[in-house]
């Protein structure tokens, strides 16, 4: 085998680890239970900087029952909002909806007005002379 060969056998190889460790990243877990969640807690909204919105707390799972999940700001996408993580009721069973961005349909974008520079009037410059009548 030469060596162009190897090189490339070996980058394959590593090409097809990586990838198996990239795939669990977008595997989904569902919940699906038939104990209904209690009523969401009351959280106070703290002061969130801009740029930054604010995802509520909501009931998770934790194998023997509902626990808590506190709200929590998160990076604002433009042009999209926050649709809050929530529990769906099917048939006799509920299921864990994740929260998610969704595309806001009555968006619109703001405009920012640039400043102009301003020019020099002429015949206003005093040519350097800060206004001492050499």
């Amino acid at each position: 085998m030469n060596r162009t060969n190897t090189i490339r056998n070996l980058l394959l190889s590593l090409l097809l680890a990586a990838s198996a460790f990239a795939a669990p990243a977008y595997a989904q877990i569902s919940v699906s239970i038939n104990i209904a969640p209690p009523a969401p807690e009351y959280e106070v909204v703290p002061i969130i900087q801009p740029g930054y919105v604010w995802a509520p707390g909501y009931w998770g799972w934790n194998g023997e029952r509902h626990v808590w999940v506190r709200g929590r700001a998160i990076v604002q996408r433009e042009g999209y909002r926050w649709e809050p993580d929530r529990w769906e009721q099917r048939d006799r069973s509920y299921v864990r909806a994740e929260g998610h961005w969704v595309r806001d349909k009555g968006y619109k974008p703001v405009k920012v007005k640039k400043e102009k520079k301003q020019k020099k009037q002429k015949g206003h410059d005093n040519g350097g002379k800060h206004g001492r009548g050499d």
